[in-house]
């Protein structure tokens, strides 16, 4: 039997608990796209089904999802700008936009403390986003 993965890292999505399950779904892909698009170390090899139809690959790591206040996305926020934890951010805002210039031009004409925050997707050693998250639920 082979042993259980372990893995120092974390890869974790805090959604803001008043959002519909289509905004949760959405912002939950936005985000993680980031942390896949600039560590390539997270993602794992390609899948093959029995017939040898291939599939694109995954992440090598499970990605937990957690939910909390607008107030608790603010302090989160903030725990992960101290830390210097990489992450990527979802506003308000970008349910209105259609694309990635616009959604880049919204969050640029907002200052950091005015983010209207949905979601925040982080990747980091497993202490410092325990520590960013604490306090939030487990999505259910």
């Amino acid at each position: 039997m082979d042993e259980p993965i372990r893995f120092d890292t974390k890869i974790a999505v805090l959604l803001r608990d008043d959002l519909a399950v289509w905004q949760r779904l959405n912002v939950t892909a936005f985000l993680v796209s980031g942390i896949a698009a600039t560590h390539p170390e997270v993602v794992g090899e390609p899948y093959e089904d029995g017939d040898g139809t291939g599939y694109l690959p995954m992440f090598r790591q499970p990605v937990l999802v957690f939910e909390g206040s607008k107030e608790f996305m603010a302090t989160a926020h903030e725990r992960a700008l101290r830390r210097e934890l990489e992450h990527a951010v979802f506003t308000q805002d970008l349910f209105a936009t259609g694309n990635d210039r616009d959604n880049r031009a919204a969050v640029k004409a907002v200052s950091t403390a005015d983010l209207d925050l949905v979601g925040i997707a982080c990747y980091g050693p497993k202490n410092a986003v325990d520590k960013v998250l604490k306090g939030a639920a487990m999505h259910h």
